[in-house]
C-alpha cells in the first residue's frame, strides 16, 4: 500500500546517514519520529487497530514469540574467544552473513523505512548508542517506547554503535542463506549489525540487544542481568530475577515502591541501572485488582501484541489466550507513576529470585545461603503448566534457564555468576527464592499461590521481618522457609502441610531434586560448596 508521508523528519545533516551505512535506494526515510505520528502512521498503514483506551493493537502473525533456534551470532576474530557457542548461541559463517545483509538491502529499495536513534542503559558511563531501522512503522514505535530516548541535545551527537535492521517481509531461504528456516536474528559483533527478518515479532529487536550487553558489560565487570528492580522511599534497591510468566513485571510495580526497571539491568561499581526506558509486560488475563499499574499504563501510545480486542467496543480480553499465552503491552516507563527518573539506583539490599513451581514442591519462599544462591542462579528453574504450551503433556514441564536467561547470555555462565557472587559478598546482599506457583499439588491438583500472599512475602522480606521469623529447613532441599509471616496463611508456608497426602509430596518432591541434581551436572567446574548447595541426590 502506498501511503504518503510527510518526510520533514528527515536525517539532520551531520549524522550519520543510512547511505553511509550502505542503504540504497530508499522510498522514504522517516527519522526518529514522536509517539504520536508514528502511531498515526501505523494507523493510516493499517498495520494495527485502536482499542478502547487508544492502545495501538498488533498481530505477529504465525511468530507470537521470539523464535531461540533461529538466533545466531557471526564467528569472527574479535568475539571468538569469549562467546559460549552451543545451542543458545549458534556460530554463523562471516561470508554467509554479508551475502544476506547485501539480500536484505537490495529487498529494502523502494520501500519506506523508520529509523530511530536510541540508548541501551541508563548509566552514561555505559549506556549502548543503538540505531534501529525498520521496514514497520510498529516496529519503530515499539523501538521508541522500549529503549532509551535521547534529549534532543543527545540526539544531535548521537551516533550509533551498532544497528539493527528489523525486515519481518524478507524470508531468508536456508539452503542460500544458511539459517535454519526463513526467520533470522543474526549478531555480528565485528561489523556491528544486527538482522532480524522473517518475523512480525517485535520482542526479537528489544532481546538482541540485550544479548549483545550481556557481551559487552561483563567484560567491563558489570553484571548485566534478567531481572526487575524498584527502590524503596530510604533507597533500598530489591533485584527481582525470574523467567517470563514468573512475575518479575508484576511484582516490582509496587504502588509503595518506584519502580527502576522490569526486565533487563546492569550493576557496576556504582550501583544499578536500567538497560530499557519502557516496559515489556505480559498481559495475559491481566486485570485492575491485582496488576493496576500495568493496567493503567495501556493507553495511548502503548503497544499491545497479539491481544484480542471485541470487535465492536474494541475493549480488551486480556483473558483470550486464543492468539497466544504470550500476549504483550510495550510502554515507556513513565506511563507507571511510580517510576524513577534516570533509571539509576544504588547498590542492590534485597535479591530474590522468582521461581514459578508447577509441582508445588518448593516452600512460597527461603532464604538463601550465598552458596545456594550462586546454585539456585546457576540453575534458573521454573516450570510450565500442563495445558499451557502445545505438546507439554499431563505432567508440568520444568525449565532450566541458567542465570535466569540463558537465551540471552552470550559468555560463559561462570562469567555472570562469578560477578554476582562478588557483589553480594562485597555489598553484603541476601538472596532469597519466591515460588509464584503452586501449592498443595501440582498444576491441576493444587492450587496457583494467590498474588496477595506473594505481595505480602515480598514486603516481609523487603521490610526485614522475615529475618526474626521462626524458620523450618527442608529435608530434601535444604530451605530454610519461615513458618509465620504477616499476610499469609500459616499452612502454605510449609509445602508438605499443605499437600493433603504427604506421600505423595514426598514423591514429587523427590522427582523434582532429581530434576535439579541432573540438570546441574554440567556446572562440572564450580566450587564443591556451591554444587552440594543444591538437593541431595535422592533414588525413588
Amino acid at each position: 500500500m502506498n501511503v504518503p508521508f510527510d518526510t520533514a523528519s528527515s536525517n539532520p545533516s551531520g549524522r550519520l546517514t543510512l547511505e553511509a551505512q550502505g542503504f540504497r535506494g530508499l522510498k522514504e526515510q522517516h527519522w526518529n519520529g514522536l509517539q504520536a505520528t508514528l502511531v498515526e502512521q501505523a494507523a493510516r498503514l493499517g498495520e494495527g487497530e485502536f482499542s478502547d483506551q487508544g492502545a495501538l493493537v498488533f498481530r505477529t502473525g504465525k511468530y507470537t514469540g521470539r523464535s531461540p533456534k533461529d538466533k545466531f551470532i557471526v564467528r569472527e576474530g574479535s568475539c571468538s574467544a569469549e562467546v559460549d557457542w552451543g545451542d543458545v548461541n549458534q556460530p554463523f559463517d562471516p561470508e554467509l552473513f554479508d551475502r544476506l545483509h547485501e539480500r536484505v538491502l537490495a529487498y529494502l529499495q523502494g520501500k519506506n523505512v523508520w529509523v530511530q536513534d536510541l540508548f541501551a542503559g541508563a548509566d552514561p558511563a555505559y549506556r549502548l548508542p543503538i540505531r534501529v531501522v525498520c521496514e514497520r512503522a510498529y516496529h519503530a514505535l515499539f523501538s521508541r517506547q522500549l529503549f532509551i530516548r535521547p534529549t534532543p541535545e543527545e540526539l544531535a551527537s548521537h551516533h550509533p554503535e551498532f544497528t539493527i535492521v528489523a525486515a519481518p517481509g524478507f524470508l531468508a531461504v536456508p539452503e542460500r542463506d544458511g539459517t535454519r528456516s526463513e526467520v533470522f536474528i543474526i549478531i555480528n559483533f565485528a561489523r556491528k549489525i544486527v538482522l532480524v527478518g522473517g518475523t512480525e515479532y517485535a520482542g526479537e529487536i528489544k532481546k538482541s540487544i540485550f544479548s549483545i550487553l550481556n557481551y559487552l558489560l561483563p567484560l567491563r565487570g558489570v553484571l548485566s542481568m534478567h531481572c526487575s528492580a524498584n527502590v524503596g522511599d530510604d533507597g533500598d534497591v530489591a533485584l527481582f530475577f525470574g523467567l517470563s510468566g514468573t512475575g518479575k513485571t508484576t511484582l516490582s510495580a509496587d504502588p509503595l515502591r518506584a519502580l527502576i526497571g522490569d526486565d533487563e539491568h546492569g550493576w557496576s561499581d556504582d550501583g544499578v541501572f536500567n538497560f530499557e526506558g519502557g516496559c515489556y509486560a505480559k498481559c495475559i488475563r491481566l486485570d485492575r485488582l491485582n496488576e493496576p499499574e500495568i493496567f493503567d499504563a495501556i493507553r495511548f501510545g502503548t503497544v499491545l501484541e497479539n491481544v484480542v480486542l471485541d470487535p465492536v467496543t474494541r475493549i480488551p480480553d486480556f483473558a483470550d489466550a486464543s492468539l497466544t499465552e504470550n500476549t504483550r503491552a510495550a510502554y515507556p516507563l513513565e506511563a507507571i507513576p511510580h517510576h524513577v527518573p534516570g533509571g539509576c539506583g544504588s547498590h542492590p539490599k534485597q535479591i530474590i529470585f522468582l521461581t514459578c513451581d508447577a509441582f508445588g514442591v518448593l516452600p512460597p519462599v527461603s532464604r538463601l545461603t550465598p552458596e545456594q544462591a550462586m546454585y539456585h542462579f546457576l540453575s534458573g528453574y521454573t516450570a510450565k503448566v500442563a495445558g499451557t504450551e502445545r505438546d507439554l503433556g499431563s505432567e508440568p514441564a520444568a525449565t532450566f534457564s541458567t542465570c535466569f536467561g540463558a537465551p540471552f547470555m552470550t559468555l560463559p555462565p561462570r562469567r555472570y555468576a562469578d560477578l554476582l557472587g562478588a557483589k553480594m559478598r562485597k555489598h553484603n546482599v541476601p538472596a532469597w527464592l519466591l515460588n509464584t506457583g503452586w501449592t498443595g499439588g501440582g498444576g491441576g491438583r493444587g492450587r496457583r499461590i494467590a498474588l496477595p500472599y506473594t505481595r505480602a512475602l515480598v514486603d516481609a522480606i523487603l521490610g526485614g521481618v522475615l529475618l526474626e521469623a521462626d524458620h523450618a529447613v527442608d529435608p530434601i532441599f535444604g530451605l530454610d522457609f519461615p513458618r509465620t509471616c504477616p499476610g499469609v496463611p500459616p499452612e502454605i508456608l510449609d509445602p508438605r502441610r499443605a499437600w493433603s497426602n504427604p506421600a505423595d509430596y514426598d514423591v514429587q518432591a523427590v522427582r523434582l531434586a532429581q530434576r535439579f541434581v541432573s540438570n546441574f551436572a554440567r556446572f562440572q567446574n564450580v566450587e564443591p560448596a556451591i554444587r552440594e548447595a543444591g538437593p541431595r541426590k535422592i533414588e525413588a
